[in-house]
């Protein structure tokens, strides 16, 4: 077979990178946050996509063709700042995963409670006791290698993730033809966000969250047939497909069930009980929590490996202690794995320690988002570093409009993610917590405690480099 042959055979059609971003970015945990604003949750997305998400799309395009390298935002980071820096990066990424697991096993963990008692979703101990089982049990099978942690990972997420959303959607789509009770209103004021919404502000950190992932993809664009044509294409239409699918999912839950009653955790299953028992279809909600337990599990699975191999190349590299570096038979970091699993153990106490279900999840949810948003400013700051360090580096696709197109592109990604960081130790008036200053203290010390641990390795590297080339020169001039 020759090159020609090989290599068209290889690349990725227009298609294959719309799904791929969709999977990427499309989400069920963050429905229910959307869902809180009713209506305007539209106006919320609409704005969201103007000044992050199609930022995001074009900057990711940008970088991808130029460095389309599997390492994607780790690579991109250290090409325009240096190794240090994607040490840090790296390690917000791990660390905001590790955050981010507790949540994602807790809507598995309340979607499970549908088969037999759904009123355990409020229970605490329940919930904290089936987070740790589930997260163990998807830890020990990763440990078993890539060919065991991978496999139905894109059908789980096809049938556990896309197929729920549009099927909520159309249901909500029907509910709204056939006139029945609603709990919003579909009107111009309603669109716009009153002023009673300012306390709930702070759910637009797991809205931006929700956006996420659209860099991931970018790392094939180089290999598209004309990445320069196809790849704009298929951002504008997976753009229209992640936000058609996440609003109009969103307004159904919205418009069935009554905002004070919205649980952060099952908000979905709540939705699709009332619209169930609605069309006397009972035997349809087993099979949907199945789905989404499905997705969530195939979810966790194909997440709960990507982030430890960055620590990995890191402990290997030598920017983390070697300990880490430590593989099993089946090239598993193992011993990463572990630490991971332990932490999640830990964080799952959370759910015991805090008032609500809802409390607890929220706390969890806008650690993993404050987290990740430091992650793209780190993102934005690197494609207008690259465009003016390294412009010799030949990029398939350039944000048009010369100097002023990425210069907009990145000042709006930047801003608004450090907008949204800010909103975010807000509390929202929905979920109660006793003391501010205490919920602001948690967040502080958790986002500087996760920022500080990297830069400590980092000042350890430092001073080992230092002292090895202090006893070079001992040695030399003896």
């Amino acid at each position: 077979m020759d090159k020609t042959s090989f290599s068209s055979k290889k690349a990725l059609g227009f298609f294959q990178l719309v799904m791929i971003n969709v999977i990427a970015v499309d989400s069920i945990r963050t429905l229910s946050f959307s869902a809180i604003y009713g209506f305007s949750l539209v106006f919320f997305y609409l704005l969201t996509a103007l000044l992050f998400f199609i930022p995001t799309a074009l900057v990711s395009a940008e970088l991808g063709t130029g460095w389309p390298n599997r390492g994607g935002i780790y690579i991109w980071v250290r090409e325009a700042f240096g190794k240090s820096w994607s040490l840090v990066i790296i390690w917000l990424n791990w660390t905001y995963n590790v955050i981010w697991y507790p949540t994602i096993m807790a809507l598995i963990a309340g979607t499970i409670t549908y088969f037999f008692d759904p009123e355990l979703a409020n229970n605490k101990y329940y919930m904290c006791c089936s987070v740790l089982v589930l997260f163990w049990a998807v830890t020990w099978i990763n440990c078993l290698g890539m060919k065991a942690s991978s496999t139905l990972s894109t059908l789980g997420a096809l049938i556990g993730t896309i197929l729920p959303m549009l099927l909520i959607a159309l249901l909500g789509i029907v509910w709204v033809i056939q006139n029945k009770p609603m709990q919003i209103a579909f009107t111009w004021d309603q669109f716009f966000p009153a002023h009673s919404q300012e306390n709930n502000f702070a759910f637009l950190t797991n809205v931006l969250f929700g956006l996420l992932g659209l860099e991931m993809a970018a790392t094939h664009a180089a290999e598209m047939r004309d990445p320069k044509r196809d790849y704009p294409r298929s951002i504008f239409v997976s753009v229209i497909i992640i936000l058609s699918t996440i609003i109009l999912a969103s307004l159904a839950i919205s418009i069935v069930v009554p905002n004070r009653d919205l649980s952060l955790a099952t908000g979905v299953m709540q939705a699709f009980t009332i619209f169930i028992e609605a069309y006397h279809l009972p035997w349809l909600l087993p099979l949907i929590a199945a789905f989404i337990v499905l997705g969530g599990l195939s979810a966790v699975g194909a997440w709960i490996i990507g982030p430890t191999k960055g620590l990995l190349v890191a402990s290997q590299d030598g920017s983390l202690p070697k300990y880490l570096a430590h593989t099993n038979a089946k090239g598993v970091p193992t011993r990463i794995l572990l630490i991971q699993a332990t932490i999640v153990s830990f964080l799952c106490l959370i759910f015991i320690l805090t008032p609500t279900i809802n409390s607890s999840y929220w706390v969890l949810s806008v650690i993993t988002s404050q987290l990740a948003l430091l992650v793209y400013m780190a993102l934005f700051a690197s494609a207008l570093k690259l465009r003016y360090d390294k412009p010799q580096v030949s990029r398939s696709f350039r944000i048009p409009g010369k100097s002023w197109g990425i210069w907009i592109a990145c000042v709006l990604g930047v801003l608004s993610c450090l907008a949204v960081v800010l909103i975010g130790f807000l509390p929202p008036s929905q979920i109660p917590f006793q003391n501010i200053l205490t919920y602001e203290l948690i967040l502080i010390i958790s986002m500087a405690i996760c920022c500080l641990v990297p830069l400590y390795f980092i000042k350890q590297r430092s001073l080992l480099g230092y002292f090895r080339k202090v006893l070079q020169k001992l040695s030399n001039r003896t």
